[in-house]
């Protein structure tokens, strides 16, 4: 019997190499001599240099920034074997997980130092740039980023504005005269698992807003503020940077990097697992384990990992496990797509805080279970 793992990482617990190596292991225990091959893959965010990296080679730099509540942050990307091409993700300078669960607010968040990695890699001849952007702290419309770059953001009295979300309502003039000019020169490619719009009820702010810190008052001022900075810039360029397809994610940076940088948008989780040809690596499988943090319908409406795992096994007919940390409303909708069965790895009520202390132990239990159940499906079907 051959297994691919190819779960997403649980954000801010479990890395999904760690999460491979667990199912390694147990399925081992269960199934000794079986075949195995993991596969880490990631939609943009978290893991997603990690996944590039493993398929195509390269080093990794290390650029101190300023993190998302303004901390010096070390973040790591990748240099590929070409030189010219830089992997990212956004998360590692302006990530959620910088930010104390008990001090998050986007309106005091920045992205100041996604910009100031991205400027660090330009200055060492990087021209393509393949950057993913889940995770995100922030909800400042990528001025912070932009800001990095060399962009001028200015209130009426003609005083810089505060790249953070809660300023945005202050900008009053947009100045793109002093952007570094290797940004002209550079290919951008947008890894992302989202095609929310800037503004609305599906934009940035009512969406993702919550999971940041916002309460229904933030999320209001935000939008507000958000809604005025769009019609800024969009004055300032003369086209629309709001209502594409993916200017809403990461609080707005897929606006500033679409709209004002000119960047390109491809799927997250195609775009990794096309460069780790994993449709290849299917040949031959019996089983299909993925997962991820939490899976609901945006999971499936927005084609998160499990989805993009699903659909490629489905063409198969290769059955699919899915192990996460929740089950949300509408997760079913996964059934229409493969043949596949969902197990959760809270055996029981638990705050998020030991969930995440315990993510460990919690999906080996977890792993334990789903192999298990495989051996006694196996049995019936002698």
């Amino acid at each position: 019997m051959k297994m691919i793992f190819a779960p997403d990482s649980f954000k801010g617990s479990l890395s999904a190499s760690a999460i491979c190596d667990i199912l390694e292991r147990v399925a081992r225990r269960h199934f000794p001599g079986c075949e195995t091959l993991s596969v880490p893959v990631a939609d943009g965010g978290e893991g997603t240099v990690d996944a590039l990296m493993r398929a195509m080679g390269g080093t990794r730099i290390k650029t101190p920034v300023t993190g998302p509540v303004f901390e010096t942050v070390e973040a790591q990307w990748g240099l590929l074997s070409d030189g010219k091409t830089a992997v990212m993700e956004m998360a590692k300078a302006s990530g959620l997980p910088y930010v104390p669960q008990d001090q998050r607010d986007p309106r005091f968040t920045t992205s100041l130092g996604t910009g100031e990695m991205i400027a660090a890699a330009l200055r060492m001849g990087v021209r393509k740039l393949l950057i993913g952007i889940g995770g995100s702290a922030t909800n400042d419309g990528g001025l912070g980023m932009l800001a990095a770059l060399g962009a001028r953001f200015l209130d009426d009295d003609g005083r810089p504005v505060r790249p953070v979300g809660g300023e945005m309502i202050r900008v009053a003039k947009v100045d793109f005269s002093g952007l570094i000019p290797e940004i002209k020169e550079t290919s951008i490619t947008v890894i992302c698992d989202v095609s929310n719009p800037l503004l609305g009820e599906n934009g940035a702010a009512h969406v993702y807003g919550p999971q940041k810190g916002a309460t229904p008052a933030i999320r209001d001022e935000l939008e507000a503020g958000m809604a005025h900075y769009a019609k800024v810039l969009c004055g300032a360029l003369g086209r629309d940077i709001a209502f594409f397809p993916g200017a809403g994610a990461a609080g707005g940076l897929g606006a500033a990097l679409g709209g004002v940088l000119g960047a390109a948008f491809k799927s997250g989780i195609d775009a990794v697992l096309d460069a780790v040809n994993f449709d290849q690596k299917l040949a031959g499988v019996s089983l299909a384990v993925t997962g991820e943090g939490r899976i609901d319908a945006q999971s499936i409406r927005f084609g998160k990992v499990p989805v993009g795992v699903a659909k490629r096994c489905a063409r198969l007919h290769i059955p699919v496990a899915v192990l996460v940390g929740g089950i949300g409303e509408g997760a079913e909708g996964l059934n229409e797509l493969c043949e596949c069965a969902l197990f959760p790895i809270v055996p029981g009520p638990m705050s998020l805080k030991e969930a995440m202390e315990d993510a460990p132990a919690l999906y080996e239990n977890a792993a334990d279970r789903l192999f298990r159940a495989l051996k006694i499906g196996m049995r019936l079907n002698r």
